[in-house]
């Protein structure tokens, strides 16, 4: 299987701009999704996201292929948004309620509010919300390294072995983490749950 990020890198360093823009067409809205997790402040999303590529395009021609393209996007991703929090003295923190406000401002109002599918009403899709709440509680409680392993797990999709090495730990520590993750949000979910059992929505 052709790696397609591979080939366009490799023309990005022969000079070719148009390559550099397909790179940035398919990561700008997991650049901007994983920044908006981080910033929290939608105004500044798109100017670091701008700024990720920025640095990404001059970085470029001493990339060697080592990891992934996305990987090392990454990197730089995270890289920038904590320097520009630093820079406003504001503490970055990984949160999937900001990523879900800009996806609602984008569809034109939430979902939720403008149709009900097939089988909800106001009452699941409160519980709905409610569980989502506390699950993003749950994961801005938690460590650093603990937050930055579930969120590349279950909302980045990544496989162990990307986490491993983006992470820079062996991949028994990854599960730990993320199995410590899982638990701790659990913990907070199961009052949640337990409320609800005999209850019909």
């Amino acid at each position: 299987m052709v790696d397609v990020d591979a080939a366009l890198v490799e023309r990005v360093q022969r000079g070719d701009q148009k390559a550099f823009e397909m790179l940035v067409v398919k990561y700008q809205r997991r650049i901007e999704r994983l920044i908006a997790r981080m910033v929290r402040d939608v105004d500044l999303v798109e100017d670091i996201a701008q700024e990720t590529f920025i640095r990404a395009y001059r970085a470029l021609p001493n990339f060697r292929g080592e990891s992934a393209f996305y990987t090392w996007l990454y990197r730089i991703a995270v890289n920038t948004a904590k320097k520009a929090m630093i820079g406003l003295k504001r503490d970055p923190v990984l949160t999937e309620s900001a990523m879900a406000s800009a996806d609602d401002e984008e569809e034109g109002g939430s979902r939720v509010e403008n149709e009900l599918s097939d089988g909800e009403t106001p009452e699941s899709v409160l519980a709905s919300r409610q569980i989502a709440e506390t699950v993003n509680a749950a994961i801005e409680s938690l460590s650093e390294d603990l937050r930055q392993a579930i969120t590349l797990r279950e909302i980045e999709g990544m496989s162990y072995e990307e986490i491993s090495e983006l992470m820079n730990c062996p991949i028994g520590t990854v599960r730990s983490r993320i199995f410590r993750a899982r638990e701790a949000i659990a913990t907070r979910l199961r009052p949640l749950l337990d409320t609800r059992q005999g209850e019909r929505w």
